[in-house]
Parts: C-alpha cells; structure tokens; sequence
C-alpha cells in the first residue's frame, strides 16, 4: 500500500472574537483540506488542521464555503499530479466567483507536488497563494500571514524537527477520527529505487524521537484510540533515540506502543525488506499487540528488474524473508506493491512477477502501471514500453491478485475471528469492523457497542466485506 488517498474531516465550529469600532461581532473562519496519496498526507492533513484550528479555523466538508482551501498532494505517479492541476482548475472558478460575491479565498497546496513542482505550480495556476513542502507545513501560519501581502513558495527542507513545533490535537478532533489513527515516525528514504521521487520530495531518512512519539500515542490512547498505525516512507528503518540516549529499533518502539494503556491493535507501513530486522519478525512472534498483517513491497518478481529498479534484493531473497515471517507468525497475511510495465520489462520477465503473485498468495496488494517521474533515474531510459502493452499486462496482474485476495477472504468462512467494532454501518443496526487482517466486517448490533472486540463468526465473504455473527453471549444479536 503506497504510502492513499484522505478526505477531509468535519469539525466543529470554532467563532471567533472580532471586533470594528465599538461592536463585537462573531466570526468564523473555515478550511477545507482535500488529502491526496499515501497514509502519511492522511496524517499531514489532520496535523495541518489541528494547527490551523489554533488559528481559529474549522474544518468544512466541501470547497464552496471555505475561506482557506488547502490540497495535500501526492507526486508519486503522474496521474496524481494531473488530479491536482485539474483541481486546481476548478478551484479557481471557485475563488473567481466567491470573489464577485464579496469572499475572499485563499489557495494552499501543499505535499509533495508543492515540493517538487513549486514555482511551476504558481506559473500554471495564479489563482494559488501559498505552496508549501511537507517538510515545512509547521509554519503554516506565519506563510499564511505572509500570503497576504505577496504569492509565496516555501519548500525548504528544514534541519528542525517539525513535529516538535506542532500542537496536540484536542480530545474532540481525536474522538471525531475514530478509533483509529496514523502516526508518523518515520519520514524520507534513502534507497533511492530507479522509480521513486520520495527522496526527493520528503527528504533523507528521519526518525522521530521515541519520547516524542510515545507522548502522541499515549494523548490518542486517552482520547479513545485503540487500533494505531506506525507510519513512513521506509517505516522499518526507524532508528529514532530512545529516552536511554540509544537509537530504538522499530521492533523495540512498538514494544513500548504495546504498553501503553488501551492500545489493542499495532500495524505498521510502508516496510523494505532490505530493513526487515530479526528483531521485528521476533515481534510478530512475541508482541500480542502487533497484528498479523504485513504491507512488504517486492515490485517485481524478476531479479533483472529488481536490479534495474536498484532495489537492493533479488526475487529469491524476498522469498526467504517471507519464509522467515511465516515461521515467526504462521497465520500472518502478507501484501505487498507492484509496478507494471517498468523499461525494459519482457513478457518472460513480468511473468515472474506473476509466479511471485501466485507463490506468495499476497492476501492483498497495490498494483501500478510504471510512471515516469521526472528527475529519476528510469524516467532517463530509452526503453519505455508502449503504454497498451503495460496497460494489457497491469489488467492480468490486478485479475491474479484478486483472485488471491478473494481467496483470502472466502477462507474466513466459518472461522471465529476478534473484530473491532468502529463505526455503525450502512444500515440500520449493522456495525462495521475488522479483523486482525484489515478485512472490513459487518455484523447486527446497536451502537453502543462501538469500541468493543469481540469474537465473531464469519458466515459469509462478500467481494469486499466480510458478514458475521457475534458469538459474546447477551450483548449483540445472536
């Protein structure tokens, strides 16, 4: 799963105080803040509106009443860039015409296609005030104030720890997000894949201190967190100091994750294999908390396109680091990412990724037809394929790996699994939850059972939830 897409959350709204001449009146300055890409501008987004509601801004749902309108980009393929520009086109008329009614609207984008395409941005689109890299949204508010006066463009990569300069979400805005939540600890790569822009975009790899990120879980835990996603580039690379003064493995975080009072669940992704430590498969064995499903991109099945893509493994190494995980974790359900169509790729060669597919049996996986990103090395090569060729050979992929994850799924059927019950469903008197696995479960039950774990037994898969009946004597429907 690519570190995808977020939406805006709605929030309550905050009036503010202001007062002309000798008459007090309220204000109310709204935001809407439109998540593209990965899990961590999921987090980036909530942290940006926990910021700007210091500032006396709420959250709206849609564009057409905001007076800030902020979009959280993603660079990672050239489709998700064309999103933003298209957007932005959009967003435009709306300023043009709020503008005619007497509203003023400002224009923020901000991520990793702020980072990477600034100045073109503001070439393309004058209708945006301010862009911002990811590296540098803590100082939203002064670049807003800024904004005001002249177009700004920050994307510095700063050497002081943003997250130190950002405040804590309130109880309420963590209670709103669910029972859920992301947390980075750990931003930047530095394997520098033949593919990918993340090096040049979030940076060098980055860890967050542990005291730092065990004090934001533990405010999320209290808040009513219970299922929390350790989340970055190259997550499993974390090496972030530990109150000892030592450089704390992830392993080694998530076991202080794991004590924290109300936390159930632990996940944790993006992974490499080339930093899957011992140490980490050892806690898929020992830690309760950490669950039994493991997000671990391989890209390719042939050692050819693995070199070319400078991803450091060969197709047989992934194979006997999975062998490792299963023996550690034996019901643990791996899935994994896969770029289609990389230059140079031969029919025998993509057919080694479906080998791999077949092999493995990802119970899920993303999968992506190659997209040149400006600035990398494979974006220099002669040997793109024909866009119908890639396009032919991502549909049969995405059709074998569906056949796996419904396989998964189906497999479920009559076994009895915990599910974490997080929301009402999409009819009355139906939950929604899930399981260890990520799988989305429905069963009956009222309301007040939101926030419980509870055994249920899977009566049926359906092609993306799976429905069940509660098995816990006297509290759901039986």
């Amino acid at each position: 799963m690519p570190l995808c897409a977020g939406q805006p959350f709605p929030r309550r709204a905050i009036r503010v105080k202001e007062t002309v001449g000798s008459v007090q009146f309220a204000a109310m300055k709204t935001v809407h803040i439109k998540s593209f890409g990965c899990q961590m501008n999921v987090y980036d987004g909530q942290r940006m509106a926990d910021l700007l509601s210091e500032q006396g801004y709420s959250e709206t749902p849609t564009p057409e009443g905001a007076d800030l309108i902020l979009l959280n980009t993603c660079h990672i393929r050239a489709r998700a860039v064309q999103k933003v520009y298209t957007e932005l086109g959009k967003l435009r008329d709306l300023k043009t015409s709020r503008k005619a009614a007497g509203q003023d609207t400002r224009i923020v984008v901000a991520g990793c296609v702020a980072q990477a395409e600034g100045a073109e941005i503001q070439r393309r689109q004058p209708a945006v005030d301010l862009v911002v890299g990811p590296q540098a949204y803590h100082r939203l508010p002064a670049l807003l104030e800024e904004a005001r006066r002249r177009r700004v463009v920050d994307t510095d990569l700063p050497v002081d720890d943003k997250f130190g300069h950002l405040p804590a979400p309130k109880p309420a805005a963590i209670a709103a997000r669910g029972l859920s939540a992301f947390v980075t600890v750990q931003e930047g790569c530095d394997k520098f894949c033949a593919f990918c822009v993340v090096p040049y975009t979030r940076g060098a790899e980055f860890s967050r201190p542990v005291v730092q990120v065990l004090a934001e879980i533990e405010r999320l835990a209290r808040a009513g967190v219970q299922d929390v996603t350790l989340i970055g580039q190259n997550v499993n690379a974390y090496h972030g100091e530990g109150p000892d003064g030592g450089a704390w493995s992830l392993a080694r975080l998530a076991g202080a994750v794991g004590g924290i009072e109300g936390v159930r669940r632990i996940r944790y992704t993006t992974s490499h294999p080339r930093d899957m430590g011992e140490d980490l498969i050892a806690a898929h064995r020992d830690l309760p908390q950490l669950m039994p499903f493991l997000h671990l991109p391989v890209q390719a099945g042939s050692d050819r396109i693995l070199t070319a893509m400078n991803r450091g493994h060969s197709a047989e190494d992934y194979r006997r680091l999975v062998a490792r995980i299963r023996a550690a974790r034996p019901d643990i359900a791996l899935s994994s990412d896969f770029i289609v169509g990389f230059p140079g790729e031969s029919e025998a060669e993509f057919e080694e990724t479906i080998a791999l597919v077949d092999e493995i049996g990802f119970a899920s996986s993303y999968s992506f037809a190659y997209s040149p990103r400006p600035g990398t090395p494979a974006a220099e090569r002669k040997d793109q394929l024909a866009p119908e060729i890639v396009s032919a050979r991502l549909h049969r992929l995405q059709a074998r790996i569906e056949h796996h994850r419904q396989a998964f799924n189906h497999a479920m059927v009559g076994r009895v699994v915990e599910v974490l019950l997080e929301r009402a469903g999409r009819h009355p008197g139906q939950l929604a939850g899930r399981t260890p696995w990520l799988q989305a479960v429905q069963i009956e039950g009222g309301a007040h059972r939101i926030g419980e774990c509870v055994p249920v037994r899977i009566e049926r898969a359906g092609s993306n939830s799976l429905f069940g009946r509660s098995l816990r004597a006297g509290d759901l429907a039986a």
